[in-house]
């Protein structure tokens, strides 16, 4: 019987996964995703963080396309989505410490961090609690304000907490603008010595955004054509490849 030509199967997708791992305020829930050889000899490590408020889940059609050559982890924030939380509102420190207690319980010893908007800030700080583990750094969006931004944000009336939940806000976007307005975000960018991309969607922080380029000019500056959640949305794939692409540099 003559032999036809062998047929290309598809590569196995990255599998997508959730679970509970330990951290200093309870159980903190966090999506991933290997590639299907297991992840062990593949590249570094990618830790996405959401937006404030919001969850992992905004990573979901991401996770399987950066999972092709590595494993991802997106974690719920403690006091978000499903994960546990303390009693009040936590400042970036304790996020970066909360996220520290899960690379150690994982082993990790290298990892890169990609930072969604005002998960930018807890990258950052994360980037700086633990400059020997987190070998390199990935914005997407980043609320980096003026000065007049800042103390227009300070003078807007604060926003109640939902009912239901002290750590979510009613309004995203107003949480963005408070946290950038009271956190030192340039000062603390300023000492990242982490290569950095920060990929600049169409959105409200446009303009802030580039503004990180004037604290670290050796920052790799990527434009998309969308709002962040509009490509993570609909077109993921430019995120994964412009991540893929610096992460092997």
């Amino acid at each position: 019987m003559p032999r036809g030509t062998p047929t290309q199967l598809p590569a196995p997708a990255a599998r997508a996964r959730r679970g509970y791992f330990e951290c200093r305020y309870g159980q903190l829930h966090v999506h991933h995703a290997m590639p299907p050889g297991g992840g062990f000899e593949e590249g570094t490590p990618l830790l996405c963080l959401h937006d404030l408020p919001g969850s992992g889940r905004v990573f979901t059609r991401l996770l399987p396309l950066a999972g092709e050559d590595r494993t991802v982890y997106a974690p719920d924030l403690p006091g978000f989505g499903e994960s546990d939380g303390p009693s009040s509102r936590l400042g970036m420190s304790e996020y970066a410490g909360a996220l520290g207690d899960f690379l150690d319980n994982m082993r990790l010893r290298n990892v890169a961090v990609l930072g969604l908007r005002g998960g930018a800030v807890a990258a950052t700080e994360l980037a700086l609690a633990r400059p020997t583990q987190v070998s390199r750094v990935i914005f997407v969006s980043v609320p980096l304000l003026s000065e007049a931004e800042r103390q227009s944000a300070r003078a807007q009336p604060q926003v109640p907490a939902a009912p239901e939940n002290a750590f979510r806000p009613a309004d995203p976007a107003r949480w963005v603008l408070e946290s950038a307005a009271q956190y030192p975000l340039r000062e603390r960018l300023a000492r990242l010595s982490q290569r950095l991309l920060v990929l600049r969607p169409r959105d409200e922080l446009w303009e802030a955004t580039a503004r990180v380029r004037e604290v670290l000019p050796a920052a790799r500056l990527s434009e998309l054509p969308q709002s962040a959640l509009e490509v993570l949305a609909h077109t993921p794939q430019r995120i994964a490849e412009a991540v893929r692409e610096f992460l092997r540099a």
